[in-house]
């Protein structure tokens, strides 16, 4: 990834908050690297470098800026529009894949070799797979460390690192710091035992009434909760299940969470951020939408819609199976019976795919025809046949999404915008998406919505967003 040196250097000089994540600026005279919005005095430009990513800045040997937290940035919005190669690995590496499967298992999900993969890597960002994973491991034992109570070694291996001297290694070389030392200066102040709480960065703005509004009318009681303020829910972890707070805030989102095994900390983190949409860049999105002058006014009242995502690929799968030619509420009732009664209180994940097809008949209480589209689904994604996560190749899912039973255009594209992570999906036969583009002066046809969305590239699915908003 070529970065320009003005255009960082001037975005480094303003301390504009948009470009965090985007790449890092590396001081030569002080050995740290900072976010480009780091409020300490600007460096002079000859004692600067730029990296593409924290790893790459650590690689050449600087460490975290205390002041700014660098390593807490929102990622890249880059890697939630790329459908490259490049783009699924850092998806992957964000979901903990690495620390899970090693490089070869991540070589193999994505179809390559593992020296391919770590010169493609290499060339992007300035860093291989064990890199990025790497400072992946010290930002997650850093949280650890000042949240938890847990024992520095416990923390080493929840982190991710394979021996203890390697997560004190680590912790002194990024931190500049030794792990007793950061715990001795923790400022986070959890508000109970047995959970997690910190922040989620993202860039602003965020429009946090239309993401808990979406949420909320979808509800799946058992599953979820959501009042005003807050969304929270159940999750099914890589090793074990887990239930998560978000609030939103005016900087970032609080997450409080409970796990069941510490290891699943960053696999935690990545759903939630994806759920909320936290790493897109609302400037650019309402930019471009905003030149179209049917969404101008939109645009102007309610910047930073975001695009609800999902936790789960197949669990979205099935809600939009189960959604078809349905309202909104008719498809939580119809999913509230699938999943049957919840203890008081009780937050829990949605089934696995496995549980999902070894259901019986009268466990669907729908038409013949979809209860066979979701096992044909369900027996699909358990074995492997079928990717519905961020770092599945989005093109080859929505193909063998339509190969299956009951599954049209819409359900497919539907899936890809909101569990794949496909930011320029638009679906011009919904009836309330043709709705809110005839409230907002848009054509409503089909096909004239359908060849008017093309000005939106690469960013229909925000509009998307927009016109089920004007609806």
């Amino acid at each position: 990834m070529e970065l320009d040196f003005e255009r960082c250097y001037r975005a480094v000089d303003s301390r504009d908050q948009r470009f965090d994540g985007w790449f890092y600026t590396a001081v030569r005279t002080t050995g740290i690297y900072c976010r480009p919005s780091c409020p300490a005095v600007t460096p002079r430009r000859e004692n600067v470098t730029f990296y593409p990513s924290a790893a790459a800045a650590q690689r050449g040997g600087f460490r975290a800026c205390r002041r700014c937290r660098p390593d807490a940035a929102p990622g890249s919005p880059e890697w939630d529009v790329r459908a490259d190669t490049v783009g699924r690995a850092m998806r992957l590496i964000s979901d903990g894949v690495v620390d899970r499967e090693g490089v070869p298992g991540l070589a193999s999900r994505l179809g390559y070799t593992e020296r391919h993969l770590n010169r493609m890597l290499g060339a992007e960002l300035g860093a291989g797979p064990l890199a990025l994973a790497r400072a992946q491991r010290a930002q997650t034992a850093r949280i650890l460390i000042e949240t938890t109570d847990l024992g520095l070694a416990e923390i080493a291996f929840a982190a991710g690192f394979g021996s203890v001297r390697q997560f004190n290694d680590t912790i002194r070389e990024v931190y500049a710091r030794s792990p007793s030392d950061l715990r001795q200066r923790r400022t986070i102040r959890r508000p109970e035992s047995g959970t997690i709480t910190l922040r989620l960065a993202y860039r602003a703005p965020l429009h946090a009434g239309a993401l808990l509004g979406f949420l909320a009318a979808r509800a799946l009681p058992g599953i979820e909760d959501i009042d005003a303020t807050t969304y929270r829910r159940g999750l099914n972890l890589p090793h074990g299940g887990a239930t998560v707070a978000l609030r939103p805030g005016d900087r970032w989102v609080e997450a409080t969470l409970r796990l069941t095994d510490v290891r699943d900390l960053a696999p935690a983190v990545a759903r939630c951020r994806r759920l909320f949409d936290l790493d897109a860049d609302p400037a650019a999105v309402d930019a471009l939408l905003g030149d179209d002058p049917a969404l101008a006014a939109p645009v102007r009242a309610e910047p930073g819609v975001r695009v609800p995502r999902a936790v789960d690929g197949f669990e979205l799968a099935v809600r939009a199976i189960v959604g078809q030619q349905v309202s909104v509420s008719g498809a939580r009732t119809t999913l509230g019976r699938l999943l049957g009664p919840a203890a008081p209180g009780e937050l829990r994940g949605f089934p696995s795919a496995e549980s999902v097809a070894e259901l019986p008949d009268a466990a669907f209480r729908m038409p013949a025809a979809r209860r066979g589209t979701i096992r044909a689904l369900a027996e699909a994604v358990a074995d492997g046949k079928l990717d519905l996560e961020p770092g599945a190749d989005r093109e080859e899912s929505v193909a063998r999404l339509l190969e299956l039973p009951g599954i049209g255009a819409w359900t497919a594209g539907y899936v890809a915008m909101r569990a794949i992570g496909d930011p320029d999906v638009f679906l011009h036969t919904d009836v309330a998406v043709q709705r809110g583009a005839k409230a907002l002066g848009l054509p409503h046809s089909p096909r004239a919505l359908a060849a008017h969305a093309e000005r939106w590239r690469p960013w229909r699915s925000y509009a998307l967003m927009r016109l089920w908003r004007s609806a």
